[in-house]
């Protein structure tokens, strides 16, 4: 199911829609969590941004591991890539997390007020904020990996 889409392989094409997915998701949540002024434009795109990472690198994930499956002596070149991605994907659950729970937290009923409870907005706003970021550093490390393991020793010499 995760090998193949028509000719090539899933992983390649789910690959790139994650690069750019995770740090667009991670941006738009942390303008929610600290610009209150945004929050009724963006709470419904923050909320499927954050789960939609979720979904998205867990696709990524699979289709990894049925591409080394499908060509295993790709196995050994990426290793650090496939470790970086493990982590990548608990990061995105702990997003997801997150996300749902700015979602509740950080909007009142109409979406147009922050809740009255500050020192849980203030640890809802810190939390979006430090996985956000994580998530786009290890996007990045992970995207690194990936196009090392593939690309070194391919290119010309600059």
């Amino acid at each position: 199911m995760f090998e193949r889409f028509g000719d090539l392989p899933l992983h390649v094409l789910v690959i790139h829609l994650t690069v750019v997915l995770l740090p667009v998701a991670a941006l738009t949540l942390i303008v929610f969590a600290v610009v209150p002024q945004w929050r009724r434009l963006l709470r419904w795109p923050a909320l499927v941004l954050g789960v939609g990472t979720l979904v998205c690198a867990y696709v990524a994930k699979k289709s990894g591991q049925a591409f080394v499956e499908a060509v295993p002596t790709l196995a050994k070149a990426i290793q650090l890539h496939e470790k970086r991605a493990n982590l990548l994907f608990w990061y995105c659950v702990i997003f997801a997390v997150v996300a749902v729970a700015a979602f509740l937290l950080l909007a009142g009923v109409k979406g147009d007020k922050a809740t009255n409870i500050r020192p849980l907005e203030l640890v809802t706003q810190a939390a979006v904020v430090v996985i956000a970021v994580l998530v786009i550093w290890q996007t990045v490390r992970t995207g690194d990996a990936g196009a090392r393991a593939v690309w070194e020793g391919q290119l010309p010499p600059k």
